[in-house]
């Protein structure tokens, strides 16, 4: 299960440089079911996820370099390609800054994920994140992939 909320970034966090950085690129080979492809650095997988905002349900399975290779070239849409850095927030949290790159530039998301719904719904945003658009499909990668 993963539930997470979604955010606008109104300003990055100083010494962004100084957080883990994680370079992702991937690709949708259906919207609807979302069934994902994603290099995560060198680490490669392929993602089931069920329709939802903010929970839904997730299954990942590893892919080998080769595989992965082999479904890139039956994606829909655009590769997104982006920057991840992993920033703690209070209460053990994380927020996941995603830094867009190519077309969907200069597009900056921070999502967090959550142990239940409750701790969600109570989650205070730290100042440097703005709009909440966990609602709105419309930011999700994979309308991303399609849209831009």
């Amino acid at each position: 299960m993963e539930i997470e909320r979604k955010f606008l970034v109104l300003t990055l966090p100083e010494r962004l440089d100084t957080f883990p950085c994680r370079i992702i690129e991937q690709g949708y080979l259906s919207t609807d079911p979302v069934i994902r492809i994603r290099k995560d650095n060198e680490k490669y997988e392929l993602t089931y996820k069920s329709k939802g905002l903010m929970t839904r349900q997730e299954y990942n399975l590893p892919l080998t370099r080769e595989a992965y290779c082999h479904l890139l070239k039956k994606i829909d849409g655009r590769l997104i390609r982006k920057r991840r850095y992993m920033i703690p927030l209070r209460e053990g949290l994380t927020a996941e800054l995603d830094l867009f790159e190519g077309e969907l530039a200069p597009l900056t998301l921070a999502e967090v994920e959550f142990l239940d719904e409750a701790q969600a719904a109570s989650f205070v945003p730290p100042a440097w994140f703005g709009e909440d658009v966990t609602f709105s499909g419309k930011y999700h990668n994979s309308s991303l992939s399609q849209t831009g």
